[in-house]
């Protein structure tokens, strides 16, 4: 059995053609698309790669952490990476961005893409153009017109403004310039409110309520996260006020308990969980599938980087959604371009009119450019089984070191045995 040998996390920075201005943070100019990047390494050779938004070094000491967690496990074994990540979480962040290494191991040890272990298959899917900043009408109103000759006919647009008439007179004047053509979503980012550079606008119901009335009479096609992601009951009573549907579920990082309990509240008409932040794959598909029972959206949050894509865009080929929803596509050029986006991928996630083919490559479907890691990443952490003892007795001293190698020992011995009396 193949065992989990080698663990290296890279810190990745890849700079931004021009300066972006991420609505959800208000005030702040960013110059790279910044992300930890995991690299796992098997006993036979097979490699998995995932990666994780970040804003600076959170996550200094992750490694050290994960690597007597994980190494010497078997990587195919989903359900115990989720128990790994989910006990090493107690104390610290979620770190859930971690767990799709496995999953792009599993496929590629069963020649199988993701999706098809989900269920799925690889199919043609559906875009959608996800701006990013907020805009002037005019500016607005030229930003859709360049997504429509491109192929979109939907894009998302960002409201953030203190003033509430503003954010309604962006929308209806970007509708009336372009509703007869385009879908439009509206992205009020209420959701996980920053003010860590300036302040910020905080919608109640009462306003909310009059926002999704405005968007009804513009002929919105959706208004998502216009509330705070755990005001419930204030979602719950929003979505059975709209005639506009309710989206959002993008950092809920309860996962699947606190995503099944918001689908039980019907606290939106579609959700959009991020399986880097929402749970890993194993527990956004299982979102999916409830989606479905019950009658609700489902189409993934994807805007991190080409990692988070790739995973996204697997979990909806295996949705069962991708037939009649689009999957979004972050773009907001001349800042935010596929190029910068998915910067240390060989090949970009770039789409033909509006639309993408899920890769048929076995595991996620990406391959890293080793070139361009080099130049835009660095290792900040490397173990292997070697290197762990010689932690392990740094960190704990030779008496407790052989102690706990002898209880994992004697645990993988037990396990052994009762998989082979089945």
């Amino acid at each position: 059995m193949a065992e989990i040998s080698r663990i290296e996390m890279y810190r990745v920075a890849v700079p931004l053609p021009e300066t972006f201005y991420p609505s959800w943070i208000p005030g702040f100019p960013q110059a790279e698309n910044r992300f930890d990047l995991v690299h796992v390494i098997t006993s036979d050779g097979v490699e998995g790669w995932a990666a994780g938004a970040r804003m600076a070094n959170e996550r200094q000491g992750l490694g050290s952490l994960l690597g007597p967690y994980l190494i010497g496990e078997d990587p195919t074994d989903i359900d115990l990476i989720q128990q790994r990540l989910r006990e090493a979480s107690y104390l610290g962040m979620r770190n859930f961005w971690l767990e799709p290494a496995f999953w792009d191991i599993k496929g590629k040890m069963e020649g199988k893409p993701v999706c098809e272990l989900l269920g799925g298959e690889p199919c043609t899917v559906k875009l959608y153009a996800s701006t990013g900043e907020v805009k002037e009408p005019e500016a607005r109103i030229e930003e859709a017109e360049a997504r429509y000759e491109e192929g979109f006919r939907t894009i998302k647009l960002r409201v953030h403004d203190f003033d509430e008439e503003k954010d309604i007179r962006h929308v209806v004047e970007t509708a009336k310039a372009v509703g007869d053509r385009m879908k439009i979503g509206v992205d009020a980012n209420q959701g996980w409110r920053v003010t860590v550079v300036e302040d910020a606008p905080v919608w109640d119901l009462a306003r909310a309520k009059r926002f999704a009335d405005a968007c009804a009479d513009a002929g919105v096609a959706w208004i998502e996260e216009p509330l705070p992601m755990d005001d419930y009951g204030a979602l719950s009573e929003l979505a059975r006020y709209s005639k506009v549907p309710i989206t959002g579920g993008e950092l809920h990082t309860g996962g699947y308990p606190e995503l099944k309990m918001m689908i039980e509240r019907k606290c939106y008409d579609v959700f959009q969980p991020d399986a880097t932040f929402s749970g890993g794959i194993a527990q956004t598909i299982k979102i999916a599938k409830l989606c479905k029972e019950r009658g609700v959206g489902f189409s993934p949050h994807t805007w991190t980087n080409g990692f988070g894509f790739a995973v996204n865009l697997q979990i909806f080929a295996a949705s069962g959604f991708a037939g009649d929803k689009e999957l979004e596509y972050p773009l907001s050029p001349p800042s935010w371009v596929v190029e910068a986006r998915d910067g240390v991928l060989e090949q970009p996630f770039t789409h033909e009119k509006a639309t993408l083919e899920v890769p048929r490559k076995p595991g996620l479907g990406i391959e890293v450019d080793r070139r361009a890691l080099r130049r835009y990443g660095k290792r900040v952490f490397v173990m292997d089984k070697r290197r762990l003892v010689w932690f392990a007795l740094r960190d704990r001293g030779i008496k407790i070191a052989k102690e706990i190698g002898a209880a994992k020992k004697a645990r993988k011995e037990r396990e052994s045995k009762e998989n082979a009396d089945g």
